[in-house]
């Protein structure tokens, strides 16, 4: 089933400066990008870094869900799997996706701790996305 996004806004800005700090450098993306089911999600932003998954059963692409709070990744939904790495921050209502496939991502500036995710993740995207402290 195709997703549906709404082109229409009434003018909306959104802090993007941490973006370059999170992920540190691309070297594959999905070409033209995907738009996101935000259906569910219930932050108005979904910030460069965030952890991306994919329905196996529609193929939709989907930002990680996160716990009651918002403060943590949730576990991966059943019937779901890791894709990759949002590189840039977009509004959840205009979820126009940019996702790293490989690539470095500093850990200690994403959104949300990978910590109880890192080793599936890794796992399930073949160590093509590596997570590393802030360099210096």
């Amino acid at each position: 089933m195709a997703v549906t996004v709404n082109l229409n806004d009434n003018g909306v800005s959104v802090d993007n400066s941490k973006d370059s700090i999170v992920i540190i450098e691309v070297q594959a993306a999905i070409k033209g990008g995907k738009s996101l089911d935000t259906t569910g999600y219930t932050l108005d932003v979904i910030n460069a870094g965030h952890i991306i998954i994919k329905e196996t059963a529609t193929e939709n692409y989907k930002p990680m869900p996160l716990t009651t709070g918002n403060t943590v990744y949730d576990t991966l939904p059943v019937g779901h799997t890791y894709v990759g790495v949002l590189i840039a921050t977009i509004l959840t209502k205009r979820p126009f996706a940019a996702v790293m496939l490989e690539g470095y991502v500093n850990e200690n500036a994403s959104p949300f701790s990978v910590a109880s995710i890192k080793a599936a993740f890794m796992t399930a995207t073949l160590n093509e996305i590596k997570f590393r402290g802030d360099l210096t």
